[in-house]
């Protein structure tokens, strides 16, 4: 199982790093590898929101995800994105930025660095939504219960989580003018920039979420349908449509992911300057990273971890929450990576540790009730 799940990740690990040593000998290989731990610890928590979706899917859109989906991750979002967001900072064309990456690393660096507001503002506010969506729905499990119970009230109330987010951002962009305006107001414009990019992250959670939320509840009124036809023997070509509408469904929820993961990702590439500004380095490493994150996704599907332990989800969105606002704080100052990949860890692994006493709990209770029934029976068999 693992090794059917894993075999992929495997073996791009060994090209990779291969790679690594023919391209720029053994201090390259040390670097890929760093690189690739970053990216995972970075990202167990995108693996765990990733496998709540993912579940969802038939297995032939989760194979999509793991092989069309992982090149989008690799290629466009660890490759590709840093060159692009190059081009369009700097107003160059792809060509010259390609050029520049390979040619002239310390300047694309600062290149990117400048583009940093940008990226965190739209990272952040794609990653708080969320977060808010999740901590302000109602649901029957609930982790922290003290703090999850009120929330779910709250919730209740229409575009709660689009007016907190809204006030974030304009809070962030604000704070971010005044620190710019004390330097000499010489970059007085990234305010405006900051508030730009997040409403361009707030607008593509909503329109992205939306029709996949919209197209899931379609096919669950249209399973629903079938379901109540069959009971009724009266089939009239409605699998077909049932088929159509499962895959708008699947397509807008594989869309969802990946916009997910590309948020994800944010923290990565940037992290990754801090390590090398080496363009073929930095593919290489994350590329290795976003496999084993790809596998670990279709691994708690396929094991059914999420329905055993049931806290790791909400440690996983809890973890987002933190990792949104530690971007739009790097929008103005300097968080170390290490402090970002702790975060997720610790709260997954907390979550993870309260599944596992809530398991023992319920099965301690389920062993007492086994024993007081059959001391029922054997006292009115006497």
């Amino acid at each position: 199982m693992v090794l059917k799940t894993f075999g992929w990740s495997f073996a791009v690990t060994a090209l990779g790093l291969v790679a690594a040593v023919l391209y720029d000998g053994w201090t390259a290989f040390g670097v890929v590898a760093i690189l690739s731990v970053l990216e995972i610890s970075l990202s167990f928590d995108n693996a765990v929101v990733n496998a709540g979706i993912l579940k969802k899917m038939n297995a032939f859109w989760q194979k999509i995800f793991l092989t069309i989906g992982v090149l989008i991750a690799v290629f466009g979002m660890r490759l590709v994105f840093p060159v692009v967001i190059v081009a369009v900072s700097a107003k160059m064309g792809p060509i010259e930025a390609v050029d520049l990456a390979l040619n002239n690393k310390d300047h694309y660096q600062q290149l990117v660095t400048d583009a940093h507001p940008a990226i965190a503002a739209f990272g952040g506010m794609f990653l708080l939504m969320i977060f808010l969506d999740f901590i302000f729905e109602d649901r029957d499990i609930k982790w922290l219960a003290w703090l999850e119970r009120p929330l779910a009230k709250l919730g209740k109330i229409d575009m709660l989580s689009v007016c907190i987010a809204l006030i974030v951002l304009m809070i962030t962009a604000m704070t971010f003018a005044t620190h710019a305006h004390q330097h000499g107001g010489a970059h007085v414009d990234k305010a405006q920039t900051v508030l730009i990019s997040g409403i361009a992250g707030l607008v593509t959670y909503m329109i992205v979420g939306g029709l996949s939320g919209y197209f899931e509840d379609k096919l669950e009124e249209e399973e629903e349908r079938e379901h109540e036809e069959e009971e009724a023997a009266e089939r009239s070509g409605k699998p077909r449509s049932a088929v159509a509408l499962a895959g708008k469904a699947a397509f807008f929820m594989f869309l969802y992911l990946e916009v997910l993961d590309a948020s994800f990702s944010f923290d990565g590439v940037i992290g990754a300057f801090a390590i090398t500004n080496d363009i073929v380095l930095m593919a290489l490493g994350l590329g290795i990273g976003a496999m084993y994150v790809r596998s670990l996704t279709v691994y708690l599907v396929r094991q059914g971890t999420l329905d055993d332990y049931v806290y790791l989800e909400h440690g996983a969105h809890y973890a987002i929450g933190a990792l949104a606002a530690i971007l739009l704080v790097t929008i103005q100052y300097e968080i170390n990576e290490i402090i970002t990949g702790l975060i997720g860890v610790v709260l997954i692994g907390w979550s993870f540790w309260s599944s596992v006493r809530r398991n023992q709990k319920l099965a301690a209770a389920e062993g007492k009730a086994q024993g007081s029934d059959a001391k029922t029976e054997v006292s009115s068999g006497v």
